[in-house]
Parts: C-alpha cells; sequence; structure tokens
C-alpha cells in the first residue's frame, strides 16, 4: 500500500510541475540558507579546536569606561590590568593572556606575506587545545627571557620555507625580526578570533612596554575554569577584582565596567547591546540573542510552511472529482487522509533532500575560496533534522487538514467541488 502510495505521489507531483518546483524551492531553498548560517556560526562560535573547552571559558576581551560628561570609551586592556587584576584570580584553573592580531609584513625573496601576528605567553598553549604537526610551544622560561622563537601554522610553513617539514629550527623573519621556529600547528580558521593567527611569538618580544600602567591596550585574557559548573564563582571574582581597579581620571571617568564572558558574548552581544542601549550595561545580551535569532529562525520556516499550506489547498480542492471517484468506489476517509499525508511527507523529504544537497554544495565552495582564511564548514544534522522537522509538520498539517474535510463529504458532493 505505502509503495503505491509513494508511486502516486510522484505522479502528482509530475502533473503540476509548476507548482511542484515553488514547493521544493521554497523548501530547499530555506533549508539551504539555514544550514548554511548555522554552520558559519557553529564554525566562529562552538566547541572546535583549538578553542575545545568551551564550556568552561570566559573571555575578557572589551573594558567600558563611562565618563561623567555621558562620553564612553571601550577599548581592549592594557597588558597591566589583566596581569596586575585577572592574571592573579584563585578561583580559576589558569589565566592566559594575548594580543590582538595583526597583519604584520613579512618577505621571502621579492614577495611579501602579511602575515597575521599575534603575542602571547605559555599558559596560552595549554589553555588551548592546538594540534602541533611538528615541535612545541613556548615555555614560561622563553616568554620571560624574551627568546625569539616562534609557533607557525602549517600554510604559512609552506609560503616562507616552500614546504611543511624540517622547518624546526629555521629562522622566519616577521617585521625585520628574525625568530626561531619552535613548532608548527594546524591552521586555525580566521574566524576563530581569539586563538587565530598565521605566526605565535612571546608576549615579551612585542613592541609594546608591558610595565606601563593604563586602562587600554591591545590585549585578551583567556580565563578556564575549573569545571562549567565553577564559572559563575570564577565571574563573581572577577568582578571582585574589577572593583579594586582604580581610574586614572577620577575627576573625568564616572565609572569602569570589565566582564568575563563567554565567547559569544565577549566577541559580539555584549559589545551590540551596549550600542543598542547607548552606554554601558549589565547583562551580556545573550539572552535577548537567543530570542531573537530564534524568532527570526521560526519566520523563516513559515515561508515554506505557508507556501505549503496554499499550494496544498489549492491542489486538494482541485482533486475533488478524483476525491469522489474514489469515494465511490469504496475508499474510506482514513485511506484518503492517509494518501495525502504520504504525499506531502514526501513531498517535504524531497525539498529537504535537495536542500541539504545544495548547502553542501555552498559551504565546499566557501571553504575551497579565499574568502574566508582556512575555513572549514561541515553541516549540523542536528538542525537540518529539527528544520525539516518542523517543515514537515507544516506540510502535514496544510495538507491533512483540507483532505480530512474533502474525505468526509459524500461522493456526489466531490464529484461536483462542492468541497470549494
Amino acid at each position: 500500500m505505502l509503495l503505491s502510495y509513494l508511486k502516486l505521489a510522484w505522479k502528482v507531483l509530475l502533473r503540476r510541475k509548476f507548482f511542484t518546483f515553488i514547493s521544493l524551492f521554497g523548501i530547499s531553498f530555506t533549508l539551504m540558507v539555514l544550514l548554511v548560517v548555522v554552520a558559519m556560526f557553529d564554525h566562529t562560535f562552538g566547541a572546535h579546536a583549538p578553542e575545545t573547552n568551551l564550556d568552561r571559558m570566559l573571555f575578557a576581551q572589551f573594558l567600558h569606561v563611562k565618563f561623567k560628561n555621558d562620553g564612553n570609551m571601550n577599548t581592549p586592556p592594557s597588558y597591566y590590568v589583566l596581569n596586575k587584576y585577572v592574571r592573579t584570580l584563585r578561583t580559576p584553573e589558569s589565566v592566559a593572556i594575548a594580543s590582538n592580531f595583526h597583519a604584520t609584513p613579512s618577505y621571502v625573496g621579492n614577495r611579501k606575506l602579511d602575515l597575521d601576528l599575534r603575542y602571547t605567553d605559555a599558559m596560552f598553549w595549554k589553555a588551548l587545545d592546538f594540534t602541533f604537526l611538528q615541535g612545541k610551544a613556548f615555555s614560561d622560561g622563553e616568554v620571560k627571557g624574551a627568546a625569539r622563537v616562534a609557533v607557525i601554522n602549517q600554510t604559512t610553513a609552506r609560503q616562507y620555507f616552500g614546504t611543511d617539514q624540517g622547518v624546526i629550527g629555521r629562522t622566519i623573519e616577521i617585521n625585520q625580526i628574525g625568530y626561531r621556529v619552535q613548532g608548527v600547528v594546524e591552521d586555525v580558521p580566521a574566524m576563530r578570533f581569539i586563538s587565530y593567527a598565521d605566526v605565535w611569538v612571546p608576549i615579551t618580544t612585542g613592541p609594546d612596554d608591558l610595565q606601563h600602567v593604563g586602562l587600554n591596550g591591545d590585549y585578551l585574557a583567556i580565563i578556564t575554569a575549573k569545571s562549567a559548573a565553577d564559572l559563575p564563582n570564577v565571574q563573581a571574582e572577577f568582578q571582585r577584582a574589577v572593583r579594586t581597579i582604580p581610574l586614572p581620571d577620577p575627576k573625568n571617568m564616572k565609572r569602569l565596567n570589565f566582564y568575563a564572558d563567554p565567547l559569544l558574548a565577549a566577541v559580539v552581544t555584549r559589545q551590540l547591546f551596549r550600542q543598542l542601549t547607548a552606554g554601558d550595561t549589565q547583562t551580556d545580551g545573550l539572552g535577548m540573542f537567543y530570542s531573537i535569532l530564534g524568532g527570526v529562525a521560526l519566520l523563516f520556516m513559515l515561508l515554506p510552511a505557508l507556501n505549503l499550506v496554499n499550494i496544498n489547498v489549492s491542489r486538494i480542492m482541485e482533486r475533488s472529482s478524483e476525491i469522489g471517484v474514489r469515494k465511490a468506489f469504496g475508499a474510506t476517509g482514513g485511506t484518503l487522509v492517509g494518501q495525502f499525508l504520504v504525499e506531502n511527507i514526501f513531498l517535504t523529504t524531497l525539498g529537504g533532500l535537495v536542500g541539504l544537497g545544495l548547502a553542501y554544495v555552498v559551504l565546499q565552495l566557501i571553504s575551497g575560496s579565499d574568502i574566508l582564511a582556512y575555513a572549514h564548514f561541515e553541516l549540523n544534522w542536528r538542525i537540518f533534522g529539527w528544520a525539516l522537522l518542523v517543515t514537515l509538520i507544516f506540510g502535514v498539517v496544510s495538507g491533512v487538514y483540507p483532505a480530512f474535510k474533502m474525505s468526509r463529504l459524500q461522493p456526489v458532493q466531490a464529484l461536483k467541488g462542492s468541497g470549494k
């Protein structure tokens, strides 16, 4: 019986090719866009190497100063602030400090390479889960001694030395300074804002005066808790430490806000929420962000659902004579409803598979391009399943209800099109 329904569903879809195309396009295009967006979001903020322990990590990336004249200053913190007030926290398992990455010139013969350089301490390599292909990270002793050593990624090794093998101990010159290569790691996607770079060198070899007393700088802290359940305690201690930071200009400065947040809040939502509220804020904005994101996703999923509603109602009403004939030959209401149920499931599943295929192709094209350095996007099967389920539910409801109404008509009424 099921096989017969599937064959009939296929013939019905071929009968009205235009309506079938519109339905399939609505389902597949919506699922494709949703899957691509989710893949990019997960690629940026998901728990992937080297940031595999995001469930117990907090990041202190921006501090905010509120002035008495209602002015605002939003800036990365200085090394002094992080080293004196954050590194000394007792609750976390570890605190790592690193600079933001910046494009820095390097030359191979007459060819210029713009390599993204990041300065880090030794704890940076313990907090993050890099995959070393060769060599090792620099040690705390090398950081304290300002040793000219470097860790580079695989692509940089190939571009600079022509190979990613046997480069340990060789010298790479960056901004006219020579560094001895000590380790080679797998490429980190550029959208991993906390860990990404082409070259990592000791924080003590940078141009900044690390002893300079001030608030603003170019650094961030990676705070790792002992467990995910311990994050609130870490944040509480962090806030107690922030309250002890003196304001450099108390006559003009009103207060200092500085938070340790999960990755998404540290990079996006707290800054966005601060802009929307035109000032400082005590909330990280994550709750509102997820609510808005969920609402947008739901509205987006309604597009193919509403499309299916209109097409299914029109299609079923046009088949009133077919329903009348089948009822005249003894078909029950349950049989008719079951037939239309199979047709809707078949159509939705077909559209979902097409959308999945399109999403895979688009993600492969983006990964293979140079739009985002070292990007590698993967499909999120859980999101695909939920999106397909939502579309399927709407499609089934929209098709079964009018089919149920038509199945209750007497054969003569159905043949006359009274269901309209």
